[in-house]
């Protein structure tokens, strides 16, 4: 799905790939009639937001210490076809937690992932989002498990994408 693309939010599965459809998983927290209550939840939803152009909403869980000007205007311009999201390990403590994750996207016709151990705060009672350690991590092997969660091979999804 790329920024561009609309879904129905009653029966289309959420970006954040869960099995939960989008009006039951990651809209909530986009509209703001409910808060993620876990680094994990926030983090998906957070990802949603980038596959849905959702950028308002990455600017209010970002906190504002660690902003270091980002502004919606700057999001907006990636090119991104976002593919799917992999975490990987989750921790919480009582006002701190990292998620680590892997957030698989096409640009410029070039396979990528967003090999992230993300690390989060809990302020009044919100979680937000303050930096993340970037890791390299191998692209997937043609025989491998599609990294959109198809259940096909890669070879046989998402690499048909690429040129």
């Amino acid at each position: 799905m790329n920024n561009n693309q609309t879904l129905d939010s009653k029966t289309t599965h959420c970006p954040c790939g869960t099995s939960l459809t989008y009006d039951q998983c990651c809209e909530p927290c986009h509209s703001g009639r409910a808060v993620a209550e876990t680094p994990e939840r926030l983090m998906r939803s957070r990802y949603s937001a980038f596959v849905l152009a959702h950028f308002h909403y990455l600017i209010k869980t970002h906190h504002v210490d660690y902003l270091q000007g980002v502004t919606e205007q700057q999001l907006a311009q990636g090119k991104m076809q976002w593919l799917g999201l992999e975490v990987l390990s989750s921790t919480q403590l009582s006002e701190y937690g990292e998620v680590t994750f892997k957030a698989w996207f096409i640009e410029d016709n070039q396979l990528d992932a967003i090999y992230e151990c993300s690390s989060f705060i809990k302020r009044d009672g919100h979680w937000l989002y303050t930096e993340g350690q970037q890791m390299q991590t191998r692209l997937p092997g043609r025989n491998d498990a599609c990294i959109c969660n198809s259940g096909k091979k890669f070879k046989q999804c998402c690499a048909k994408r690429l040129g």
